[in-house]
């Protein structure tokens, strides 16, 4: 068997329908199942839109000062045209 005809992904979409449906029912008798309030439902869209927002911002924020990217000089923490000479360079072009 391979991997990918195993487990409940792989399965019919109707199949796995009608799986979760009864987990569903099941967690509803025995009362442990989850129900939104309206303010519950609202706090959580508001979250995730925060996020999504945030995420959209950050793709879209250009490289410019101030921002360390990926370059070796913000990895050693500045300019390198700013640090001394190292010893013995000091007479080199």
């Amino acid at each position: 068997m391979a991997k990918e005809d195993r487990g409940f992904a792989s399965m019919d979409r109707s199949k796995q329908r009608d799986i979760a449906s009864k987990g569903g029912k099941a967690a509803h008798q025995k009362g442990t199942a989850h129900e939104w309030t309206s303010e519950e439902a609202r706090e959580a869209g508001r979250k995730g839109g925060m996020a999504s927002h945030r995420r959209k911002m950050e793709q879209q924020q250009p490289m410019g000062i101030g921002d360390s990217g990926n370059s070796p000089e913000a990895a050693m923490g500045g300019d390198p045209a700013m640090e001394p000479p190292m010893k013995g360079m000091e007479t080199l072009p």
